[in-house]
């Protein structure tokens, strides 16, 4: 029943199937991180069609073009076409599209090429290749090219960016973004509290989903599939920077500055000791990876200049807070002791990574759907905080939401929102005509049919699941 390897991609099979259907040739790009299941969806979408799908490694053209000639000699059912030498790649599309296969047949010919970038890294001209390729034969054939890679930069500058010479060329593209928590369900056989924890630390990257073992507890796999040395998970981080930059060094520190609960410029210029400049220029290239996210107060105006910084993904915020400042430890077998320090804190690291999932799934309107959103965040000032704000421009609607990584009683409840109610009348919008709604998520919460009957919104991870 669990540790399946194919979960819920019916949005991206679909817009698969509609391309492939399609009466044109089609140029689609399809990107995301690294461990997310591009590749499995590629095999799902591949199944029962003809096409070809290619792994591209960092050998060069030549070599590339070369496996890729057998291949497509192996697919296509010629073993002739991968033994010839083909000096380029325009030489071996010329080749294919001449094959007898593409002169009879009806269906559409897919053609995926994995890790795009690594053809890029070898060659700095691949695009301008590819684009040659698609105006000079491609784009008149029965066929679905399929560019796929991990390296989101360079997708999304050298493939889909306005200066890349397949600007113009592509039909579609796609970010393949990590499972919604939902689906965590369908691979562990976990209490709905086990699940959330295990999305604290693997966020819906499904390849990390895997690592955990479904006939051990939550924290047996922590222990033995994240803290562990030689575990996959035990590293990871690092071999995803490392493939992404090429000095890595100063992004890890910026990492555990936020992880650790840094999250202004400043309190990471002060953690870091870096230059202000460059630590302003390593954010930005972050948040444009979608690595870390920046937010201001959902009622800020666009000229409020001051950001507070939070990592988005689950994996990277559990590891820079205690992978990486453990390292000796754990390096020195001292496993059952970081997991201890986890055990204690992990209440702390619950409540601030609760508030982002609340705020992800309000994003996505699965839960607060009250009315639709114009914008969403926390709010802060001076020392008053509130967990998260959600506005409507038009409807002058607002939400004020508190969220509690616990079980919360009846009379607590009240208590929490008489004292957002407090806290919401400092919040500077619309304040004359604005139509306030107040809720709560937690854990578990005690009268929660009466609460809603009262007018609030409340969510519980019963509403989750």
């Amino acid at each position: 029943m669990y540790q399946q390897k194919f979960i819920n991609r019916k949005e991206e099979l679909t817009f698969l199937e509609d391309k492939y259907k399609s009466s044109s040739p089609e140029l689609i790009v399809i990107y995301g991180r690294r461990r997310v299941g591009k590749t499995e969806l590629m095999l799902k979408f591949l199944k029962g069609k003809e096409g070809i799908y290619f792994l591209a490694s960092t050998e060069g053209d030549r070599q590339n073009i070369k496996q890729f000639s057998v291949t497509t000699g192996k697919t296509i059912h010629d073993e002739n076409f991968g033994i010839i030498e083909y000096p380029d790649w325009q030489s071996l599309f010329e080749s294919l599209f001449k094959h007898k296969i593409f002169i009879t047949k009806k269906e559409k010919f897919v053609i995926i090429i994995d890790e795009f970038p690594f053809l890029i890294q070898s060659n700095r001209a691949t695009p301008s290749i590819f684009q040659k390729i698609w105006d000079t034969g491609m784009k008149n054939e029965n066929v679905m090219l399929i560019l796929l890679g991990s390296a989101i930069s360079v997708m999304e500058t050298e493939v889909l960016g306005h200066g890349s010479p397949l600007y113009g060329r592509r039909t579609g593209q796609w970010q393949v973004q990590p499972l919604d928590i939902i689906h965590l369900k369908n691979f562990l056989p976990y209490s709905n509290e086990d699940l959330v924890k295990t999305w604290f630390v693997t966020g819906g990257i499904p390849e990390y989903i895997l690592k955990f073992d479904a006939r051990i507890s939550f924290w047996e796999n922590v222990h033995n599939n994240v803290l562990k040395k030689g575990s996959y998970l035990y590293r990871d981080a690092e071999f995803l920077l490392s493939e992404e930059f090429r000095e890595p060094k100063n992004y890890m520190l910026i990492f555990k500055a936020i992880a650790l609960g840094n999250n202004t410029l400043g309190e990471i210029c002060n953690f870091t000791g870096l230059d202000r400049g460059m630590v302003s220029k390593y954010l930005d290239v972050l948040t444009r990876l979608h690595i870390l996210e920046e937010d201001s107060p959902a009622t800020a105006s666009a000229k409020f200049r001051k950001r507070f910084y939070f990592i988005s993904d689950s994996y990277f915020n559990f590891y820079y807070r205690y992978i990486y400042p453990n390292r000796i430890d754990l390096e020195a077998n001292r496993t059952e002791e970081v997991l201890e320090l986890i055990k204690k804190d992990f209440s702390q690291y619950g409540g601030y990574m609760f508030e982002n999932l609340i705020r992800e799934l309000t994003v996505k309107r699965f839960i607060f759907n009250h009315f639709p959103l114009s914008k969403i965040g926390r709010w802060w000032h001076k020392d008053r905080e509130i967990d998260l704000v959600a506005i409507n421009e038009t409807t002058k609607q607002i939400l004020f939401v508190e969220c509690k990584w616990k079980n919360v009683s009846e009379r607590e409840a009240g208590k929490i929102i008489a004292g957002l109610k407090e806290k919401a009348a400092f919040v500077p919008w619309n304040n004359d005509s604005r139509k306030e709604l107040f809720g709560i998520a937690a854990k578990k919460i005690e009268g929660k049919k009466k609460l809603i009957k009262n007018g609030f919104a409340v969510i519980d991870l019963d509403d989750i699941f």
